[in-house]
């Protein structure tokens, strides 16, 4: 991925003009699956530290709740998971603010389901 900017190379040994360099990468992209999950890795540390700082309480499993889920990744699907109070609410929507600031994806709050149990 990369950003708005001017860059130029050597090309059959001479340098090229410079040409401007826009956002994105085209669909299809080998590198596309790979730059996904740098931004995913991104998304796990800001859960991880929200947990760290106790203001988001993940899933307990187990009789004695001894493992704790608080988000599934697969591809470019993400399930998050954890306690059914409005701190943990208040939690994910900013993880997800920051998260779209941070790593310049989008997400889709119109694709969404929040049930509790």
């Amino acid at each position: 991925m990369y950003w708005n900017g001017y860059n130029g190379g050597p090309c059959d040994g001479c340098l090229t003009e410079e040409f401007l360099i826009q956002r994105g990468i085209r669909q299809g992209d080998p590198l596309s699956p790979f730059l996904f999950l740098l931004a995913a890795a991104g998304f796990n540390i800001l859960m991880k530290a929200s947990m760290t700082n106790n203001i988001y309480h993940a899933y307990g499993v187990g009789s004695h709740r001894e493992v704790s889920l608080s988000h599934l990744q697969f591809a470019d699907d993400t399930l998050i998971l954890g306690e059914k109070n409005w701190l943990n609410v208040r939690t994910i929507q900013a993880v997800l603010l920051l998260f779209e600031e941070v790593s310049g994806l989008k997400v889709n709050f119109k694709k969404k389901l929040a049930d509790g149990c």
